[in-house]
């Protein structure tokens, strides 16, 4: 029998104003358990906004949040279990990957063996054993964006957001990253929300994405349907001729060496 799909997130009519400019109107959409879900659309459109109403940094000006069926709307973010990874890593400097890791479990004050066996455990998933005594001046930008999600992921979140964790980082170590993120979310089945504004990096990443334009919902689908079938001229012109012009454009280069 096909798995059944449990909603772990639902926005209800969700609107967001900051004094008379409105972000975002009306939106109502939900997200599955165990779904990679991109936020996908210009800068400014309210993408992080939604991310920021999810953790509890931001209170929707209008309608409400449910998270496994129970309303969130107006729960302080310590009590949501969702954990968060910026662009900017906020890494401790002085700490080394273990330590950066372990802080959170520590400031709980979780039991010495517990917190070695949690840590040990999500540093094997992500892949960091051999950079456990570097502390950050010492790894790569993929490697801090490693450490940052490892940190999330050991405190065992119901589910992570993402607030466009690869922008800073160069085309090659963006491509590993994704395969380790993928990876990760697929052996944990944990639900991740990822905001971009790169079409492609959305496209190899996504069970579903969400574009976003003018304040609402411009299209809510699978990567193939928002391909071969955009809703709107803009969805199509902000995704389907992209993702072709990039296209064309290595193969011209391609051709022309």
């Amino acid at each position: 029998m096909p798995e059944t799909k449990t909603e772990i997130i639902q926005f209800e009519n969700v609107s967001k104003k900051f004094k008379s400019r409105t972000v975002l109107e009306d939106l109502t959409f939900s997200v599955n358990r165990g779904e990679f879900l991109s936020l996908l659309g210009p800068s400014g459109c309210g993408k992080t906004t939604i991310l920021r109403m999810l953790i509890g940094i931001e209170k929707p000006t209008g309608g409400r949040i449910l998270k496994d069926g129970m309303d969130i709307t107006n729960t302080p973010p310590k009590e949501r279990n969702i954990g968060i990874v910026f662009q900017n890593y906020s890494l401790f400097p002085n700490m080394d990957v273990w330590h950066n890791i372990a802080y959170a479990l520590q400031s709980r004050k979780l039991p010495k063996d517990e917190i070695d066996r949690k840590v040990r455990e999500i540093i094997e998933t992500v892949g960091l054993e051999e950079h456990v005594r570097k502390k950050p001046k010492q790894l790569s930008g993929g490697q801090q964006q490693r450490v940052a999600i490892a940190r999330t992921l050991v405190l065992n979140p119901d589910m992570i957001l993402f607030d466009e964790p690869m922008s800073a980082l160069d085309a090659e170590i963006k491509l590993a990253l994704r395969r380790q993120l993928k990876d990760i979310q697929r052996k944990l089945k944990i639900t991740m929300i990822y905001v971009t504004h790169d079409q492609e990096e959305a496209f190899a990443l996504s069970d579903r994405i969400m574009v976003i334009n003018d304040m609402h919902i411009a299209q809510l689908d699978t990567p193939y349907n928002l391909y071969h079938n955009p809703a709107d001229p803009f969805v199509k012109r902000f995704v389907v001729d992209h993702l072709d012009l990039k296209v064309r454009s290595i193969e011209q280069s391609i051709q022309e060496r």
